[in-house]
């Protein structure tokens, strides 16, 4: 069955709102365990909601993928969501696999990553610039991964760290390792010392970002006056 561009368009843009809307349900679950000091990957309602989620990003990929004309297309154009989108720690429980802690830990943390993207993408969608665009998806991922990474240590370091007292505290870390500044606070924990290397490479490549945007900016507005007059 052919599906006209218009009803493809409003069943993708209504899909996507709520994939957004299922990402900011899982924030919400996350900061509130957070902000109570309670670790969610141990909370089975953290687990139970995350799988319900993940199913429903994957039924978005699949529609998605029915309504495109090009399927192989976009079917290799997505593997990475797709990967990120299955629910592992679920499938892992269900199967009674042994895992490593650390790595179930991770695991639990994988859909977070699209959480993030998805974020980013729809921001920078409301945007017609395409610079703003991509300043603004840039930005929102280099939020969502600093927020992410400070729960993240936040829950690995909390139990061994006597640095780590709070949210607050992994927040500060997080904010300092990612700036490059260095912080009081030194990782513990293996989970911990990977996070502060991802969170400091990804402030190298993204801050840039800044400098480019701004200076596009600043380009394209002393050229505007240039172009009025040629008109």
């Amino acid at each position: 069955m052919k599906v006209s561009e218009h009803i493809r368009t409003r069943i993708i843009f209504i899909l996507r709102l709520l994939v957004l809307a299922a990402a900011v349900v899982l924030v919400l679950v996350i900061t509130r365990d957070a902000f109570m000091n309670m670790s969610f990957v141990a909370d089975p309602s953290y687990v139970r909601l995350q799988k319900w989620i993940c199913y429903f990003f994957l039924f978005d990929i699949v529609v998605e993928w029915w309504l495109s004309p090009r399927k192989l297309h976009y079917l290799l154009s997505n593997v990475f969501f797709i990967i990120i989108s299955i629910p592992y720690a679920s499938l892992i429980q269900h199967f009674g696999w042994n895992l490593p802690g650390p790595v179930m830990f991770v695991l639990r943390f994988v859909p977070m990553i699209r959480v993030a993207f998805v974020i980013g993408m729809l921001v920078g969608a409301f945007s017609r610039n395409k610079m703003t665009t991509l300043f603004a998806t840039y930005m929102t991922i280099l939020v969502a991964t600093l927020y992410f990474g400070s729960l993240m240590f936040f829950v690995a370091e909390l139990p061994v760290n006597p640095g780590v007292h709070t949210f607050w505290s992994a927040l500060w870390w997080a904010i300092m390792d990612m700036t490059t500044c260095g912080s009081s606070i030194s990782e513990f924990t293996p989970t911990g010392q990977i996070i502060g290397v991802v969170l400091a490479a990804e402030g190298l490549i993204l801050f840039p970002v800044f400098t480019v945007y701004i200076t596009s900016a600043l380009t394209s507005n002393l050229h505007a006056p240039q172009k009025a007059k040629q008109q």
